[in-house]
């Protein structure tokens, strides 16, 4: 089977884009729409409720584009809201959330950080993922507070961000931890400050290609796959404020491609 549709991503901003990356890389063939919701972020200081209606708001913008499949490339949004999109809507969502098994289990020092939202952290999926796999971890969980707020406001490699990130790992570092789970999409954008402050046997973890081998899995697996366009059409990536931290970012994986201003 053959199905061209293109795959639909969003995200409280410009985060997602560190999935779509992944998700570009290992589906080529694969057309792909991104919405950046930037003007309501950061979701994770939102209540559950607004962060349901974004996502269903999200949600319905996409299926208008026709959209196969969409990825909530958003750990605030999964963990609150995909649960109501699923039982909502027919076609199938992929969801993203920190990656606490894969460091739980390889922890040699039986320390993880989590460093997410605080939508991410008090959600009830986050509870019980962490209840299954750390009983016997210390896990420090810190809220990245300004965190977003910097990466959408183009200070992603400021030294406003490394003081900050330095206060917030400041417990995680005391702990002696050995792997570090980044709770949202926007934070890979900081793993180069990141690195000039944790310790070399400190291991970063993001969620990015499992999200992506998932996607690819549940094509497949739906029969959604496009197997015959070797060539789609470029990405669209929206954002419903003015575009240029999202087109920096885009520029900045050595993509061209157009970032528009759309109304959602």
């Amino acid at each position: 089977m053959n199905d061209p549709r293109p795959i639909g991503i969003f995200d409280s901003g410009v985060g997602g884009t560190s999935i779509w990356k992944e998700i570009h890389q290992l589906l080529p063939s694969e057309k792909t729409i991104y919405l950046a919701d930037s003007k309501n972020a950061p979701y994770g200081i939102k209540t559950q409720e607004e962060i349901i209606s974004l996502s269903i708001k999200n949600t319905e913008k996409l299926m208008a584009m026709d959209c196969k499949l969409i990825v909530v490339a958003c750990n605030t949004a999964t963990t609150n809201a995909i649960k109501v999109l699923r039982s909502s809507y027919k076609l199938p969502f992929i969801g993203i959330e920190p990656a606490i098994k894969p460091a739980a289990l390889k922890s040699s020092n039986k320390a993880i950080g989590i460093l997410a939202t605080r939508g991410t952290l008090t959600s009830e999926l986050f509870s019980q993922t962490a209840e299954i796999y750390t009983k016997d971890i210390q896990v420090i969980e810190v809220e990245g507070n300004g965190l977003v707020e910097l990466i959408e406001s183009g200070k992603k490699d400021s030294d406003q961000a490394k003081i900050l990130l330095e206060n917030l790992l400041e417990p995680m570092l005391k702990a002696k931890i050995d792997f570090l789970v980044l709770g949202c999409s926007h934070y890979p954008y900081l793993i180069p400050l990141l690195k000039e402050i944790l310790p070399e046997d400190v291991q970063i973890i993001d969620s990015g290609e499992a999200v992506a081998r998932q996607t690819k899995a549940i094509l497949s697996q739906n029969g959604l796959l496009n197997t015959e366009n070797r060539n789609p059409e470029n990405p669209e990536f929206f954002t419903n404020i003015e575009p240029e931290v999202l087109s920096e970012i885009i520029e900045a994986e050595k993509h061209n491609y157009k970032v528009s201003k759309l109304d959602f």
